[in-house]
């Protein structure tokens, strides 16, 4: 035999061994968990990764577009009922008329809002439509100050030749069936919040807009600031039917959002707002930004980033930017770019002197209010029965799928859950350490080498103390392969988590779905046919979820110890947020028979 293939031999059967157990022997395990030290939150300062060709950031968009509707418990979507839209109390001034609006968006869930429309006769193929959500103004759709005024936005826009909509946030103005602010743990669990419901209006308020004889329905845009631009930004992402938008003084790498009605969990693990706002392009979009807000940064690192994914497509012009010296806003200077941008990309016009805006008569408030001098309908429901129609609805539709590829992408997006297409690890003597490239994790553990079926144990005391368990210890007599783990934050190692930063859940996974991923992990590792997962105690429930999401399948061995999935079990045993909108324990046990 060749000299040098006596040198090379044991490193070519460590390189087949690394293969087999799908390793990459040249990545290094990071040295600590980046899940307990790099704790990102709405105040992080972000860095937009960088997508070097078309085709990568096409692969990357609909994953995130899947993120956002299931934090917003809209994966899959809702049925879509009828508005029964209620549209009154017509204004007529010289050029423009407003009207009242009401739309019933779910059962005994009504939206309020006014529809500004052209006084002239509609062009061929009907005016372009305009979303317009507000934002935390006191008065809701109706502020009007020098600093940001609706009216006047949505009365110019109506002159120049658009057919506006400008609605509510939850809990402002005629939409009073819930608060602003609302939810906690138990609504998590079905993915109930002010974030998801606002989407959802939103998208019924361009079913809205599409219903209009008047209006080209291929020609939908949004505009909004500040609150009103986080849902510009969710919308223009899940809903294709936005061709042109402004999100006004909100896109920022150094806050994503303080309101709860901007920040679902699991919404932006792994990314933030300057990624979700790319996913506009290649569609014209206005950034406006100030010097005296969180946007103050956009001209040198937010556009600059946004522009690069534009450029992918060849259009890097399809986006603009503009910043005043002003606090936050959406003030007369503003408002006449967001004008010059559309008329330019919409309706065809490039003279700005057209799109100065004129002077505005502000109507009075009953004039304008839905529910002045009316009630709701008589099948209006409270919080408590908005809330119950939500699960309601859920449960139903969840229950009636049984394509089992829905359900396993339905309890991935729940759980933030990846099958790692890589796996490294570091291996001293029985100790092993596992990875994941470019996440920064660790999962520490046991390993056995042996012959025959490989076996995962994963306790949830971690991997000593599944060690000492008869059932393991005969396992490694009989000579298998054994890998057993220390799950996240179990083990002698724990180390210290700041979950206090604000809206932690919408950046960071909860510890049981960490668990999980380190079982899918560990199995990756094995990259076995027929792994026998093994759950001792209440890791049982992990390996149920685990064994559920795996690519490959697995011989499970885990008893629930009485976990029948109820809101309560999950409360108490296993928090996912979304996982009762993904099925909960009975879309986990019909991906494992």
């Amino acid at each position: 035999m060749p000299e040098y293939y006596q040198t090379w031999r044991p490193l070519l059967a460590a390189l087949i061994c690394a293969t087999m157990a799908g390793v990459t022997v040249e990545a290094q395990v990071p040295a600590q968990d980046s899940r307990n030290t790099n704790i990102p939150n709405t105040d992080t300062h972000f860095k937009a990764r960088v997508y070097r060709t078309l085709d990568e950031w096409q692969a990357r968009r609909p994953q995130l577009r899947r993120q956002i509707l299931a934090a917003a418990g809209l994966f899959p979507m809702f049925q879509k009922e009828d508005l029964h839209a209620q549209v009154f109390g017509k204004i007529t001034n010289r050029d423009y008329t407003i009207e009242k609006v009401q739309l019933e968006t779910l059962p005994g869930y009504y939206l309020g809002g006014n529809l500004y429309r052209p006084l002239k006769p509609a062009p061929a193929g009907g005016f372009p439509g305009i979303v317009s959500p507000h934002g935390h103004w006191s008065y809701g759709r109706l502020e009007a100050t020098p600093t940001a005024s609706v009216p006047a936005r949505c009365i110019s826009m109506a002159r120049q030749g658009y057919v506006v909509f400008a609605y509510d946030m939850v809990g402002y103005d005629d939409t009073i069936q819930t608060p602003h602010d609302f939810g906690a743990e138990p609504e998590e669990l079905w993915d109930f919040g002010p974030m998801g419901l606002q989407l959802w209006n939103s998208i019924r308020a361009v079913d809205f807009l599409q219903s209009l004889p008047d209006v080209n329905h291929s020609r939908i845009g949004a505009v909004g600031a500040s609150g009103g631009a986080t849902q510009t930004l969710m919308l223009q992402a899940v809903d294709d039917r936005i061709q042109f938008s402004a999100p006004v003084n909100m896109i920022s790498a150094i806050m994503q959002g303080g309101s709860q009605c901007e920040n679902a969990p699991n919404l932006r693990i792994g990314t933030f707002n300057v990624e979700i706002a790319s996913m506009m392009a290649p569609k014209p979009m206005m950034m406006v930004s100030a010097t005296g807000d969180w946007t103050r940064n956009t001209p040198r690192e937010e556009y600059p980033a946004i522009r690069a994914i534009y450029a992918l497509y060849g259009k890097p012009d399809e986006v603009e930017t503009q910043q005043l010296d002003a606090p936050h806003n959406f003030n007369l200077q503003n408002r006449e770019a967001v004008y010059r941008f559309f008329g330019k990309h919409v309706l065809g016009e490039t003279d700005p002197a057209l799109f100065k805006e004129k002077s505005i008569r502000l109507e009075k408030l009953q004039d304008m209010l839905v529910l002045s001098n009316r009630k709701l309908p008589d099948n209006a429901l409270d919080y408590q029965g908005v809330r119950a129609e939500w699960i309601r609805m859920s449960k139903a539709q969840t229950d009636s799928i049984t394509d089992h590829k829905t359900l396993k992408e339905m309890l991935a997006a729940s759980l933030a859950s990846e099958w790692p297409a890589k796996v490294v690890s570091q291996v001293d003597g029985e100790h092993i350490v596992l990875s994941r490239p470019d996440v920064g994790d660790r999962v520490p553990g046991i390993w056995i080498k042996g012959t025959g079926q490989a076996a995962l144990v994963v306790d949830p005391q971690g991997a000593e103390a599944a060690r000492k368990s008869s059932t393991i210890q005969q396992l490694i007599r009989a000579g298998r392969p054994v890998l057993l783990i220390d799950a996240f934050q179990t083990g002698s190692a724990v180390a210290p988590r700041d979950r206090s930063v604000r809206n932690f859940l919408t950046f960071n996974k909860t510890d049981d779905a960490n668990r999980v991923q380190d079982i899918l992990t560990a199995l990756a590792f094995l990259n076995s046919p027929k792994a026998e997962l093994v759950g001792l105690g209440k890791a049982g429930i992990w390996c149920q979820f685990a064994a559920a999401l795996s690519d490959k399948p697995v011989e499970l061995k885990a008893d629930l110890n009485g976990f029948t999935g109820s809101d309560k079990d999950f409360l108490d045993q296993f928090f996912i947020p979304g996982i009762q909108r993904a099925g909960g324990l009975r879309t986990a046990q019909l991906l494992t028979r």
